[in-house]
C-alpha cells in the first residue's frame, strides 16, 4: 500500500468512528429507555402479585414469567447487547486506526499524532 492508500484508509476509519460514536448515543438512549420500561413494568406486576397475596419469596420468579415482563426484559437485553457491540466496534476502529498510523509512521516517517 502506498502512503496515500494508508491515509485514505485512515480517513475512512475516522469517518466510521464518528458514525459509530453517533450510533452509540442512539443505542445508549434506546438501552436506557428499554431498561426504564422493563423496571416500571416489573414493579407494576410485582405489586399486583403482592396485592393478590402471592408469597413474597416467589413473586419475582412469577413476575419474570409474565409474557409482558419477559418481552420487556428481552427488549432490554437486546438493547444492551447492541450498545455493548457498538462500544466494541468503536474500540476496534480505534485500534485499526492506531495500527494504520503506526504503519504510516514506520514506512514513511510521518508522525500523525502531532
Amino acid at each position: 500500500m502506498t502512503e496515500l492508500d494508508l491515509v485514505s484508509e485512515l480517513n475512512q476509519k475516522n469517518s466510521q468512528l464518528n458514525y459509530s460514536i453517533k450510533e452509540l448515543r442512539k443505542n445508549g438512549t434506546a438501552y436506557a429507555t428499554a431498561e426504564k420500561e422493563y423496571k416500571v413494568l416489573l414493579r407494576t406486576e410485582v405489586l399486583k402479585l403482592r396485592d393478590e397475596g402471592i408469597a413474597v419469596g416467589v413473586i419475582e420468579k412469577i413476575a419474570y414469567g409474565i409474557p409482558s415482563v419477559a418481552e420487556a426484559r428481552f427488549k432490554r437485553d437486546c438493547a444492551e447487547v447492541l450498545y455493548k457491540a457498538n462500544q466494541e466496534a468503536i474500540n476496534c476502529l480505534k485500534l485499526q486506526m492506531r495500527l494504520i498510523e503506526n504503519q504510516i509512521s514506520r514506512e514513511y516517517g510521518a508522525n500523525l499524532s502531532d
